[in-house]
């Protein structure tokens, strides 16, 4: 029996209590050999280091594909389950093609190249999305199978991007986390998926979603603004009733032990071997995956390029590039090896001396205390990706130069540059500034090396990948849940019970917003108007007996007036300001004024001249600004900058400034939906049944105006103060249309 990995202590423990359930593309165990000699042998890096203490101490589960398998029969498969179950990991099994689909077709030759911005590396016919679907559902099949609701789930990186949804919609109260360890794209790249929405849909799911960066963040709530027409803030979403946290989690390195390994005599001495090798040339290393996005083909030019013009250095410095082998059965692959190895062939044919070639390239893996020891030989370490989420590389160069000195070369185009600026940072697009940034790190003065590596050195070491996970997990942990309304489609015995308080009533007063609620927003707010099937709708019910109906909107006087002044409807304009009675006669509880709106105009007309789509509409007491037309991202930020100057411009008058959806507002103080209820409050007898509909912030103010025990709608995602929740304009036609049959039904019988 082989000897289980570190920090997966056997035992599957109390699956009762509450857990953490990691989730990644691959179990952190490789399956070495087949039947009953087979290994089961722990993988490194960096995540597995991180995770393995709260997996143990959390009595945790990791589930993943454990590989393929094929080469054992059913008793084998059976077998390596039951080993791997021991240690608390849960394999998920993906036969052989589809893995080759989901993993090489989708994963990593869509998405892999797409957000590390090499757009034209995707397939003009992208393939592999179905099999993404059908894996990102077996996976949500094993964690619904063995996660409990008070669990809290770790999802991560690029190929689980719809399991948040997925696990949402099977499990609604889980606490579900997700991160993303590559970059995410400027929302121009994002877009063009053909599987952005639903993508974004997926990720949406998760209760926190992490970044390296607060620029992928920026670059995601960006593709939420223009693709799903969410309006995120700072560092959260309201979605589905939902809130969503975004946080920014750098990820770290286990410093400490690369600093201890990077001062082991054996590494040491290997160090100085490879030191003495080099002849006394300057050496220069690059350690890398293999693959496009790392910028090694970029890298070994910029070699050249310095040795071309600086011919000084022929000779005198040795570039040691090792190549991790990677995707070897992937045909990008391969070319892009044949291309790499042809381009340091050139080199060294061009710029060999007697004492050797100026680049050594290995393509192999090599053990971590070989690693160590050529960071430790390294003068010079070139990290130069054309983009990447973070790159550990980075760090661990750093972490394992106990001795203080050493040069790191760092692509700006890197996620660790957001942390490291004491490195020399380049842009590994230009040759000419990489080659001059190369040359400068060749020649930095000592005490220069050793100031830069003394604050990189105790960053990296006081931000470690057990720190990142401990402020993933608290932020996890301390996301609860706020109260929400009931969202009656996810509850239909919570809609069944109001229906039949509301079609019991004796009294029945129904108070309506308009846009959003009744019909749909529209480009501009006179295309919105009301169906000739709503208007029959709102007057069948306004006859029914002890039925009473107010629409309560922001629209003008005049608008209301003149689509419903036919209907037995009582109507409140412009919030409530102005209501409109029984005599057919409008009024007001507060006194208009509009001497203020002179000063306040050409604001507001400034605005819609600069941001083209919007709109401005005059209201009695108040303007509002519309910015549904607008380019979202600019509307966003015109409406940001718009409110500051309101605020600044009208202190100390008696206004409002208020935002809804895609509009912002100034009114009068003290004009809000509240006072339809205050209207409504001598009118309405004890033995009548309130209920209340809207979908904005001026909805709120009815909400909590309103009597304990009314009935309230909140229609979309937003947090609200109303009992309930539907999702949309047309579940708030089916309830009235659902009312006023359950009603007559009432009055018949």
């Amino acid at each position: 029996m082989p000897t289980q990995p570190s920090g997966f202590e056997g035992g599957a423990g109390d699956l009762s209590s509450s857990r953490l359930i990691l989730v990644s593309n691959r179990l952190p165990i490789s399956i070495v050999g087949s039947g009953e000699d087979a290994q089961l042998v722990p993988s490194s890096g960096g995540l597995v280091t991180g995770l393995s203490g709260p997996h143990a101490r959390r009595n945790g589960l990791w589930i993943g594909w454990p590989g393929d398998l094929s080469v054992f029969d059913e008793r084998g498969r059976k077998a390596v389950d039951e080993r791997l179950f021991a240690m608390r990991a849960v394999p998920v099994h993906i036969e052989a093609a589809e893995a080759k689909r989901f993993y090489e077709g989708f994963s990593n030759g869509v998405l892999w190249p797409l957000f590390h911005y090499l757009v034209d590396r995707v397939p003009p016919q992208p393939r592999g999305w179905d099999d993404y679907v059908r894996v990102n559902e077996r996976f949500a099949d094993a964690v619904v199978k063995h996660a409990s609701g008070n669990d809290r789930i770790w999802i991560h990186d690029y190929q689980l991007m719809l399991l948040p949804g997925m696990l949402r919609e099977r499990m609604p109260e889980a606490r579900i986390g997700f991160f993303l360890h590559i970059p995410f794209p400027s929302s121009e790249v994002f877009r063009t998926l053909p599987w952005r929405e639903r993508l974004l849909e997926g990720l949406l799911g998760a209760d926190l979603i992490g970044f390296h960066t607060f620029a992928y963040q920026g670059h995601f709530t960006t593709s939420l603004l223009r693709i799903l027409g969410i309006e995120p803030e700072v560092d959260r979403v309201h979605h589905h009733g939902r809130t969503i946290r975004l946080g920014v989690f750098p990820m770290g390195i286990d410093g400490d032990s690369f600093a201890k390994l990077g001062a082991e005599p054996d590494v040491l001495a290997e160090a100085r071997a490879v030191r003495d090798a080099s002849g006394g040339a300057k050496l220069l290393l690059g350690v890398d995956r293999l693959d496009y996005t790392k910028g090694l083909l970029r890298r070994m030019l910029a070699i050249e390029r310095l040795l071309e013009r600086e011919p000084e250095w022929r000779g005198k410095i040795r570039f040691v590039q090792l190549c991790v082998p990677s995707r070897e059965s992937v045909d990008d692959y391969k070319s892009f090896r044949r291309e790499l190895e042809q381009c340091v062939g050139r080199i060294n044919g061009k710029y060999a001396t007697l004492h050797g070639p100026p680049v050594h390239y290995l393509y192999r893996s090599v053990s971590q205390s070989e690693l160590c020891a050529l960071y430790r030989a390294a003068d010079v370490m070139l990290v130069t990706p054309l983009r990447d989420g973070m790159n550990l590389v980075a760090k661990e160069f750093v972490a394992t130069r106990t001795d203080g000195d050493g040069v790191l070369v760092l692509s700006e185009f890197a996620g660790a540059a957001s942390e490291m600026g004491e490195a020399v940072l380049t842009n590994p697009y230009d040759v000419e500034v990489l080659a001059s940034s190369i040359s400068r790190a060749l020649q930095m003065p000592e005490t220069e090396r050793r100031s830069r590596m003394a604050v990189l050195h105790e960053r990296v070491r006081s931000r470690s990948v057990h720190d990142w996970v401990a402020s993933f997990m608290a932020a996890l942990d301390a996301e609860t849940p706020s109260p929400n309304a009931i969202d009656v489609r996810a509850c239909p015995v919570a809609l069944a019970d109001a229906l039949e308080i509301l079609g019991a009533a004796q009294d029945l007063v129904l108070l309506l917003d308009y846009d959003g609620t009744l019909v749909p927003f529209a480009p501009l707010p006179e295309l919105a108007v009301p169906p000739a099937s709503l208007r029959l709708l709102l007057a069948e019910l306004a006859t029914l007996p002890a039925t009473s109906i107010h629409i309560v909107s922001g629209r003008p006087m005049a608008f209301l007036e003149r689509h419903f002044s036919d209907l037995p409807l009582r109507l409140h304009a412009e919030h409530a300001l102005w209501s409109r009675g029984p005599d057919e006669t409008w009024s007001s509880e507060l006194s208009v004024s509009d001497g203020w709106k002179e000063r306040v105009r050409p604001i507001f007309e400034e605005y819609v001249a600069r941001t083209p789509g919007s709109l401005l509409e005059e209201k009695t007491a108040g303007f509002a600004w519309h910015y549904r037309r607008a380019e979202p991202e600019f509307g966003v930020m015109q409406a940001r900058e718009l409110r500051v100057h309101l605020v600044q411009s009208l202190a100390q008058q008696p206004l409002e400034i208020m935002t809804g959806d895609k509009v912002l507002e100034v009114r009068l103080q003290g004009a809000s939906k509240a006072l339809a209820a205050r209207a409504l409050s001598a009118a309405i007898t004890r033995r009548a049944t309130i209920a209340a509909f809207g979908d904005d912030r001026t909805d709120e103010d009815l909400f909590a105006a309103l009597p304990s025990g009314t009935l309230s709608f909140h229609i979309g995602d937003r947090p609200t103060r109303a009992t309930h929740r539907l999702r949309g304009q047309e579940e708030v036609i089916w309830v009235l249309e659902r009312l006023l049959a359950i009603r007559r039904r009432r009055h018949t019988d």
